[in-house]
């Protein structure tokens, strides 16, 4: 059966990567969240997309010249004028919120333009704390950093993110001890996916929107659809 990963929460409707995002995914019944994390000046992991707060918040700078207390003081719904402020959450207000749910979490590692010396180790930390071990995927663009995790943890799974297409991903996968891989989806085909899902190697393909697309991968057998659109992609698989 594929999952459903609300991409940044139900960033479609609310404030991506904020509580109510994630929130209103869960109401929705979506499987899984995948969210972004980063690392502030005093060295606590913060969920946040971009290495700049200026996109998504009423602030500016990098998440890493800035104090936890500096970031939470922000409001993260600068483009829902609609909605109250939002805090950009730290990992631990998310884990603190997650445990009590059924859902799965891809916790993408965003390290593959800055190295945040030690967020990865401290992210393990702070899963083990809440024995989430078996619910979390980490997916990054910085595969180094998911094999120096699964040395780490060899118990989370990891899935490289892939932007392009590769040959024989399932192949990669398995080299860099990977149980799955996240694609674009516009970088993927079905004989691909059933390939790579028949070598025990699960497929979430990011960031599909479109029904038509959405229909066509769940048709596939797809390990996973990462989406902003959780409640029409829970519509969908239904339907399917």
């Amino acid at each position: 059966m594929t999952q459903i990963f609300a991409h940044r929460g139900y960033a479609a409707k609310f404030p991506e990567n904020t509580m109510i995002a994630f929130m209103e995914a869960e109401k929705v019944k979506a499987d899984g969240i995948e969210l972004d994390i980063q690392m502030t000046k005093d060295n606590e992991v913060v969920i946040i997309h971009d290495e700049k707060v200026d996109r998504t918040t009423d602030g500016s700078g990098y998440v890493k010249d800035l104090t936890l207390k500096d970031i939470r003081s922000l409001n993260a719904a600068k483009k829902f004028p609609n909605l109250p402020n939002q805090l950009i959450p730290s990992l631990v207000e998310f884990l603190d919120w997650m445990k009590d749910t059924t859902l799965v979490c891809n916790i993408e590692l965003k390290n593959n333009k800055i190295n945040y010396e030690g967020m990865l180790e401290k992210t393990i930390q702070l899963i083990r704390n809440y024995g989430l071990e078996n619910r979390i995927i980490f997916s990054s663009f910085n595969h180094y950093s998911l094999v120096q995790a699964h040395r780490i943890a060899p118990e989370i799974e990891t899935a490289p993110l892939l932007s392009d297409g590769i040959y024989q991903p399932w192949i990669y996968a398995n080299a860099i001890c990977a149980k799955g891989f996240h694609p674009n989806y516009r970088r993927i085909n079905k004989q691909m996916i059933q390939q790579s899902e028949m070598n025990h190697i699960k497929v979430r393909a990011y960031t599909v929107n479109h029904p038509s697309a959405m229909n066509e991968l769940i048709k596939t057998g797809i390990s996973g659809i990462i989406t902003d659109e959780p409640k029409l992609a829970k519509e969908l698989l239904a339907k399917n």
